[in-house]
């Protein structure tokens, strides 16, 4: 009996099971409805916050602040290059991390820590957008928000007490939103010194770590402790205002920086040949260094003497003796017209010993070929006594802003005055009405000075420099800075004109020593011009 009944039950369980499903589903099919409806479409605008939840349940930076660009083409650019950036930065980091490595095991009683498998996986960051910063200084600022959700295989085996277990990282995630700072920017590539780097918030990284295969992230408490560990140290050393700095190029030579002082006497000229059919030549000598857009330092002009005595000095401004060359020409003054060449020499810094005075007698030729055959031709001679002088490490400026804000002024500036340095950055929406080929005209204490112009360019850039050696601080003074156009085109009746001009008051520049501003053009619908403006004392 006791089988039977145990196989009848059995029996009615598995009947009643079919009969409920078979009832379950005739009761669902009849309670739906048979009505099908169109679904209802809205617009974007029209939808509620819920509903705009659900079908963008990630908002891009782009889209939430209108000050961010999309980045698509770089984001593109970087799918296309990951596989062999993939290996670069792998690469990278294993010549990198491999001398630490060594240095640090042997303290913890580690005989060997080496990489087994080292890849960051197929899946690139991609940057959501790109906010970009403009200052008058010489620096670009970024702000880019990038997300990484990687599939790297990184796996590490530690050697230690006859045993090496292995350490698997993966399913990595990284979200930031660093700002990157490239200062200053030099005309040497790749045109910056430095990069700096701060993160503006705490990031968001999460991975997973197996230690012999186990999940270790799986021990309860310690996958939330990791993470907020991770995030507290990162953002201890590199949160906004704190800042990862990873040079580039070394300053010095990127800014061509000065290093020295190069004296020069120009003493005498002999033998030198007239140039006027009536009468002596009215020689004088001018004094440039290669490789330096600085004005050219003049002597004086000794009026109808062949043999003419000047006795002057003058002091240059050296930053790459090694490159830079002593460039001396001697001309013939004239009221009207063009001052003619009398002739040139040339001395490489290279070929002179720091600190030791050296005088030399320098034929004059026609120009610096060797196989002209004027240079043959006699043009008179001239005496010059030369002396470089090598900046101590006391003197050289430590940091860039000291190149541009700190520099001292030159020896032989006169005591209680100063050098005045005047840079013309840029000009931006300078327009003409006939035409627009703007140069900047620099009028102070009577001296005029004048930029290159520049043909048909609305915002043009000169980076030029000029100094003023002055007896004393400006502090009362005014310099006037005039934009104007000129063309030679023939038949225009205004051949020249104005397209604004700025009067700058020079006591801030004093007691600052240093301004770099853009300032507004009087007579003028939009114009404006980038000026830096330094005082140099010697003190």
């Amino acid at each position: 009996m006791g089988i039977i009944s145990t196989i009848m039950g059995a029996f009615g369980f598995g009947i009643g099971i079919v009969v409920g499903i078979v009832i379950g589903f005739f009761l669902f099919i009849k309670t739906q409805s048979s009505d099908v409806q169109t679904p209802e479409i809205k617009p974007l605008v029209e939808q509620d916050e819920a509903s705009l939840q659900r079908m963008f349940p990630e908002i891009p930076v782009w889209v939430k602040n209108p000050d961010h660009d999309r980045v698509d083409w770089l984001n593109k650019f970087i799918e296309l290059m990951w596989p062999y950036l993939d290996k670069a930065i792998c690469k990278t980091i294993q010549t990198t991390t491999e001398p630490i490595i060594k240095e640090q095991t042997p303290q913890y009683k580690i005989e060997e820590v080496e990489f087994d498998s080292l890849t960051l996986g197929s899946l690139p960051p991609t940057f959501q957008g790109m906010k970009v910063y403009t200052t008058d200084e010489k620096e670009l600022i970024m702000e880019p928000s990038f997300k990484w959700a990687a599939n790297p295989n990184i796996l590490v085996g530690i050697k230690a007490f006859g045993l090496r277990p292995t350490i698997q990282v993966v399913d990595l995630q990284v979200f930031a939103s660093p700002r990157i700072t490239l200062k200053p920017l030099v005309p040497t590539f790749p045109c910056f010194c430095k990069i700096l780097v701060s993160l503006m918030e705490k990031p968001h990284v999460d991975f997973g770590v197996k230690l012999v295969g186990a999940d270790l992230m799986s021990i309860p408490g310690l996958y939330g402790f990791v993470q907020e560990l991770i995030k507290d140290q990162v953002a201890n050393m590199y949160l906004w205002p704190k800042t990862l700095e990873v040079a580039i190029l070394d300053p010095a030579k990127a800014m061509k920086r000065p290093v020295g002082m190069l004296n020069v006497k120009v003493v005498r000229a002999m033998k030198l040949k007239k140039k006027d059919l009536l009468g002596a030549s009215d020689p004088y000598a001018k004094l440039k260094l290669t490789e330096d857009k600085l004005p050219s330092k003049k002597t004086t002009v000794k009026h109808k003497n062949l043999n003419p005595e000047w006795n002057e000095e003058f002091n240059l401004v050296v930053k790459d003796p090694e490159v830079q060359a002593l460039e001396i020409m001697v001309f013939d003054w004239e009221s009207v017209g063009k001052h003619d060449k009398m002739g040139m020499n040339m001395v490489p810094l290279k070929d002179l010993t720091p600190e030791q005075p050296k005088t030399l007698t320098l034929d004059l030729l026609k120009n610096m070929d060797p196989n002209d055959m004027h240079n043959d031709k006699s043009r008179g001679q001239i005496v010059v006594e030369l002396m470089y002088k090598p900046f101590g490490e006391d003197q050289m400026p430590t940091a860039i802003e000291e190149v541009s804000a700190m520099q001292k002024a030159p020896v032989g500036t006169p005591d209680g005055g100063g050098l005045l340095v005047v840079i013309i950055h840029e000009g931006e929406d300078l327009e003409g009405k006939h035409h627009t080929n703007p140069s900047v005209r620099l009028l102070f204490k009577g001296e005029e000075r004048r930029t290159r112009p520049m043909k048909k360019n609305r915002d043009p850039r000169w980076e030029e420099e000029f100094t003023f050696t002055l007896e004393e601080p400006p502090t009362n003074e005014k310099l006037h800075l005039e934009v104007v156009s000129t063309t030679k085109r023939m038949g225009l009746i205004h051949p020249k004109e104005s397209l604004g001009y700025v009067d700058i008051s020079l006591a801030d520049v004093v007691n600052n020593k240093r301004i770099n501003e853009k300032y507004h053009l009087i007579d003028s619908k939009n114009g404006r011009i980038q000026v830096e403006m330094q005082w140099r004392t010697s003190g």
